[in-house]
């Protein structure tokens, strides 16, 4: 879980403004005024201070100090708010709730520690071209173009065209939260992996046989195939040319967010599996 939640703070630490921006040993990042205390203007490292003041910052390496930037007291200091209540599960779960103020953010931690459980590995980070290799795959860098079908909009994804029925695979590791109808997406599937991107596959013609929400997934796998389903009731489709759309979305604790992939895919396509 503290491999979890450390991944978790690695993907969203860029999105608070007092948080470190170097590469860290440990990336977990507790607020100042948590780690202090209300009104402590006296010491933000003396824990006697600290106690007072009714912070949270505990002293790890028994140096008497509490640093916040030390990854043992960091680490030390978690660990204690995290069991304040009991170490059973829901405890724990509920004391993160509590900590980070974001049921979704908890969910997210939740789902990449079962990565982690599930592929035996902290380094999920391979990535592959979400078209199989010996497709034809055409793409351009249409993010952020006008969209009109269900109101003015701007795309959030790119555009990859392909043959009805050419494989899809996922991009990465991750975990399935998502499938089913979006009547803009047509059959579509969200994949969230564990840099805290959802990935988002539409205009699916079908799914791999077995596929299922909250089954686990590894770069290369296949997870459906190109179609032109959407815009409109369930089962509409043909109303473009087929290709997959592909989204990026990134929750930062509080919203989530789409931004641009074409980058990255031109990065991948040089990655392409069988």
């Amino acid at each position: 879980m503290i491999a979890a939640i450390d991944r978790y703070e690695n993907n969203t630490k860029n999105y608070r403004d007092y948080c470190s921006k170097d590469v860290e040993l440990i990336s977990i990042c507790i607020n100042p005024s948590l780690w202090k205390g209300a009104n402590n203007f006296v010491s933000e490292t003396d824990p006697m201070f600290i106690s007072l003041f009714f912070g949270i910052g505990l002293d790890g390496d028994s140096d008497g100090v509490a640093d916040r930037s030390n990854p043992n007291d960091k680490l030390f200091t978690l660990l204690s708010v995290l069991t304040s209540n009991g170490s059973d599960e829901k405890s724990v779960k509920n004391r993160l709730i509590e900590y980070y103020e974001t049921e979704k953010g908890v969910e997210i931690i939740y789902s990449i520690a079962s990565m982690f459980e599930y592929f035996e590995d902290i380094d999920l980070s391979k990535r592959v071209f979400p078209i199989a290799k010996y497709y034809a795959a055409d793409y351009q860098n249409g993010f952020g173009l006008g969209r009109s079908y269900g109101g003015r909009r701007s795309h959030e994804g790119i555009d990859i065209f392909a043959h009805y029925g050419t494989p899809v695979l996922s991009t990465s590791y991750g975990i399935v939260e998502k499938m089913g109808w979006n009547n803009l997406g047509g059959y579509r599937i969200g994949i969230r992996d564990y840099f805290n991107t959802y990935q988002y596959y539409a205009h699916l013609q079908g799914y791999k046989e077995g596929l299922k929400e909250g089954d686990f997934v590894r770069p290369g796998d296949t997870i459906g195939y190109v179609g032109s389903t959407g815009y409109g009731k369930e089962g509409t489709s043909g109303r473009f040319a087929p290709h997959l759309h592909y989204g990026f979305y990134k929750y930062d604790g509080s919203n989530e967010w789409s931004f641009n992939p074409y980058n990255f895919i031109r990065k991948w396509e040089k990655v392409r599996a069988q």
